[in-house]
């Protein structure tokens, strides 16, 4: 014999399943995330041309982006990085890394509105995290030494090697549909905080950067693209350093097609 439900029970039952299927679509409404920039080459080259803080005086390098799509919540950020450092700390042909082996250094991101004249307004967001970063491989036979003192490292002998660092999601951060993004962090002589003590390879960490020829779909724009913002202590760091040393500012007319290699993903909340 089968064993039948009250009408008023199985008129609740449904009422329950489908407010939860409603919840269930809520969350998943919610939680929806895309990609709302992407300047990230695809596949990833081994190394990419990049700017070097140490070598440069640098503390901070950014970029404007324009944002694709309307998700602005909750934004994870993804940077990619080149590595020149040895794990010996040697250079040319005395490189030498054993597989696997990083280095652990923190670094900040800033999210900047954009101000009046393209300049950076307030700061949006900020977060420092330390990322395990990888030494270079080690120095291969087949390459040849370069002008900076250099040995590079597998079939097209880069000489360093690119690595993607995550800020993880910006819980409450809302993005406006432009921004500067810019990486910052310290060596052993230049940054906001220079450490003036070993060099574990943070003296060799660059800031990557797309280069035009370089594969793969731009989601979003640079609205400035011959632009850069910079802070050096160093004018040759600049297009034109006459403009002003020591502060993090809009950097023109030089930087055509050579942008930081940065993805920006959001949520609806």
């Amino acid at each position: 014999m089968t064993e039948r439900i009250p009408a008023r029970v199985a008129t609740l039952v449904a009422a329950i399943l489908a407010a939860s299927a409603v919840l269930a679509l809520a969350a998943g409404s919610a939680s929806a995330s895309a990609i709302i920039y992407n300047d990230v080459p695809m596949p990833m080259p081994g190394n990419m041309v990049s700017v070097a803080f140490e070598a440069t005086s640098t503390s901070e390098f950014g970029s404007q982006v324009e944002f694709a799509g309307t998700l602005r919540k909750n934004p994870t950020v993804k940077v990619t990085m080149s590595s020149w450092a040895c794990q010996n700390h040697l250079s040319g042909a005395a490189c030498q890394t054993e597989k696997g082996a990083t280095f652990a250094w923190p670094i900040t991101l800033n999210i900047y509105a954009v101000g009046s004249g393209n300049a950076p307004g307030a700061l949006v967001a900020s977060t420092t995290q330390t990322f395990d970063i990888p030494f270079r491989p080690s120095a291969s036979k087949k390459c040849s030494l370069t002008p900076e003192g250099v040995v590079g490292w597998g079939a097209h002998c880069y000489s360093g090697k690119t690595h993607t660092i995550t800020f993880a999601s910006l819980t409450g951060v809302t993005l406006p549909a432009k921004a500067i993004i810019s990486v910052a962090y310290n060596t052993s002589d230049y940054g906001y905080a220079p450490t003036h003590g070993p060099d574990f390879g943070q003296n060799s960490l660059n800031l990557a950067l797309r280069e035009p020829a370089e594969a793969g779909t731009l989601i979003g724009s640079n609205p400035i693209p011959a632009d850069a913002y910079v802070n050096s202590s160093w004018s040759g760091a600049y297009c034109n350093g006459a403009e002003g040393t020591g502060t993090f500012r809009l950097d023109s007319g030089c930087w055509a097609g050579y942008q930081p290699a940065i993805m920006v993903k959001a949520t609806k909340g």
